[in-house]
């Protein structure tokens, strides 16, 4: 039988929407170089919330530790995963099909892992060179995360709120790694506008220079600045008889974490490895690198130095 009128406009219906949500990847002019900052303040945001989030729990340290919980995973050893690595698998399992880690602005924790595509892909503009999604440090990402910053925003002591936990560190997690990861892009910009400044560096392989080129310290304390006090108002139960703002020298116990603490994390972690991330991507920025990008015997000796300050070797 022939489809019925409904059924045809329905189907069109369908159809268009199909046809719009392919339009939209135009849209996708966000992640082109002027929108670039705007990512940021938003990033700055999201990972505040997250860390809020994160707080309410107790450490609940079995989440962490390899075998601790029963979970249906294992490595490529064949050891069971810890709570923390089977969640944040599972999680880009369903996120990998629905073309999250074709963004060119999202990298996985489990690359060899990402599912295919049950959505047809998105074409997004090309900003970034070829070959950009090799440079992934999210090893070096969690390590911190779980062996620095979860330490230093939680209460000691387990809750048992493990599930409820977990949940709020994969958010963490995805969000301090596009963030650290976005330096693909600022690097890509500044090489665009200041490229009398880094052709040579690049040509010469001056790692040191382009980090002394890339860094503006004022700029730079600017952004702890702004993120300590987004943490102080974010962080703090609204009164409604307070007409003040808070102020983030105010005693601990004010706020839900303390706003030093998360000017640490980016003073100390997120700007520090977002620079890694460009750096190395200049580095490869022009053709005939010798050493793929990602895997630079530079990287991988600053990936060391952050190891190192963390007091873990080996993954």
């Amino acid at each position: 039988m022939g489809k019925t009128r409904n059924e045809r406009k329905g189907i069109g219906r369908r159809i268009r929407a199909v046809q719009e949500e392919r339009r939209s990847a135009d849209l996708s002019a966000k992640l082109t170089l002027p929108g670039i900052r705007e990512s940021l303040l938003r990033q700055e945001d999201s990972i505040i919330f997250g860390l809020l989030m994160r707080a309410q729990f107790q450490h609940d340290d079995v989440i962490y530790q390899p075998g601790a919980v029963p979970v249906p995973g294992f490595d490529a050893k064949g050891n069971r995963m810890s709570l923390l690595d089977y969640v944040l698998r599972e999680t880009e399992q369903m996120h990998g099909k629905l073309r999250r880690y074709t963004s060119p602005d999202e990298h996985p924790f489990f690359p060899e892992d990402v599912p295919a595509l049950v959505l047809p892909p998105l074409q997004y503009p090309k900003v970034l060179q070829d070959g950009s999604e090799t440079l992934n440090i999210n090893d070096t990402v969690k390590k911190m995360y779980t062996h620095i910053l979860i330490q230093d925003i939680t209460e000691p002591g387990d809750d048992n709120n493990h599930g409820s936990a977990v949940m709020e560190d994969v958010f963490c997690l995805q969000a301090l790694s596009r963030r650290i990861h976005y330096g693909k892009f600022v690097a890509e910009a500044k090489f665009r506008d200041n490229q009398d400044i880094y052709l040579p560096l690049i040509q010469e392989q001056d790692a040191q220079g382009i980090l002394d080129a890339l860094t503006y310290l004022d700029q730079e304390q600017r952004v702890v600045e702004r993120v300590r006090t987004k943490a102080a108002i974010f962080g703090r139960d609204v009164r409604p008889s307070s007409n003040s703002m808070p102020d983030p020298s105010e005693q601990a116990d004010a706020y839900k974490i303390h706003p030093d603490k998360v000017a640490s994390l980016y003073a100390q972690w997120v700007m520090p490895l977002t620079k890694v991330v460009q750096v190395e991507y200049l580095l490869h920025r022009l053709p005939g690198c010798s050493e793929r990008l990602g895997e630079s015997t530079w990287l991988k000796s600053e990936v060391a130095k952050y190891d190192g300050m963390m007091h873990i070797t080996g993954h």
